[in-house]
């Protein structure tokens, strides 16, 4: 796909990640656009990085079109199966199977919730997404 101008591009849907900033000297929000090396923005308020994430893309976007430098396109959202095979040790198996029964709910959703965690993501979240 051939882009053309800053709005073209503007208009993709870019992965944009939003972190909270627990900071106590500097809370607040911070956003950048995972496809686009660089293009970050924090705000104070999380209803202010709507304007200006898209005020850092459009930034970003305008020097590297002036720069020649090419420009990434947005990860298809189909590239995800939400499946992966992992090894483990017996051991490690064993004691996730049974922190899972301690827990009643099945090892998918145990492991799926303790890995969301490590990355940050909510646990309901996830459980929304896994069967029981």
């Amino acid at each position: 796909m051939k882009v053309q101008s800053v709005e073209d591009y503007l208009a993709l849907p870019y992965t944009i990640e939003i972190i909270r900033e627990d900071d106590p000297e500097n809370p607040g929000w911070v956003a950048r656009v995972l496809e686009l090396p660089g293009c970050i923005t924090q705000a104070d308020t999380f209803d202010e990085l709507d304007e200006m994430i898209a005020d850092a893309m459009r930034g970003w976007i305008e020097v590297a079109l002036q720069d020649g430098i090419p420009i990434p396109e947005p990860r298809p959202a189909e590239s995800f199966s939400g499946k992966f095979v992992v090894r483990v040790p017996k051991s490690l198996h064993r004691e996730l199977v049974e922190a899972a029964e301690r827990e009643g709910v099945s090892l998918n959703l145990y492991v799926s919730t303790a890995l969301g965690k490590a990355v940050g993501q909510t646990a309901s979240r996830i459980s929304l997404d896994q069967p029981a």
